[in-house]
């Protein structure tokens, strides 16, 4: 599994099992604004949550993520020492052609909102195919995910995460969507230089370089671990 930590280089990972008994596989995904960072479990747990998944067990040895308390108690999750010999592992991967607004359209039905009612898709596009997203929430407002960080998380976890080309976001609620400023923090991180595609509800779309959706973002060299 693939951590993004260039801050702290603390190679943090887990593996949620879901009630279907596929294993969900977390890493560290780190933000240059601390607080943003996404914690191995809390990635796994989204993104078992993400595919109408029920998480049932977890897997990590240490480090052990930040406020592993809360999740095994929001869930009702237990810790399990061992895995099994060759535990099926969730892949997030669309390798098949597809209709882009189709299956935006059809994504929000794994969307987890019980807050808000507002359902939100992405589609990051890979030079190997497609990685899905949508928007978790959960009892701790901050602790959920928007569906463009789920789908970042998805993909650098499964070793994606130099392989990115756009990402394609879609809420059919919205009037014109466009990312939280969370999202755009963390797609600055992640990928500067690509392209998203925002499908808004009266079928038209823009496209924006991400550099451009966060003007003068905070960027430092120095924040990084020195070799």
């Amino acid at each position: 599994m693939n951590s993004y930590a260039p801050y702290s280089e603390l190679e943090e990972y887990c593996l949620v099992e879901g009630s279907s008994g596929l294993f969900y596989p977390g890493t560290r995904i780190e933000n240059i604004s601390f607080p943003l960072t996404i914690s191995a479990v809390r990635a796994a747990i989204c993104s078992c949550l993400a595919n109408n998944d029920r998480p049932i067990s977890i897997f990590q040895n240490e480090p052990v993520s930040e406020l592993l308390n809360f999740w095994k108690e929001e869930y009702n999750i237990k810790r399990i020492d061992t895995l099994p010999d060759s535990p099926e592992l969730f892949d997030p991967l669309i390798t098949a052609e597809i209709d882009v607004m189709s299956t935006l359209h059809d994504l929000t039905k794994y969307s987890v909102t019980p807050h808000s009612d507002f359902q939100v898709t992405a589609l990051l596009e890979t030079e190997m195919g497609y990685i899905t997203g949508v928007n978790i929430e959960v009892s701790a407002w901050s602790l959920g995910l928007c569906a463009e960080r789920t789908a970042i998380s998805r993909a650098i976890t499964a070793g994606y995460g130099d392989k990115l080309r756009r990402m394609h976001i879609y809420a059919p609620k919205g009037d014109f969507i466009s990312p939280c400023g969370s999202c755009r923090q963390v797609l600055a991180d992640i990928m500067p230089r690509q392209q998203v595609v925002l499908h808004h509800r009266n079928e038209t779309s823009s496209t924006h370089f991400v550099k451009d959706l966060l003007p003068y973002g905070f960027t430092s060299s120095s924040l990084k671990r020195k070799k």
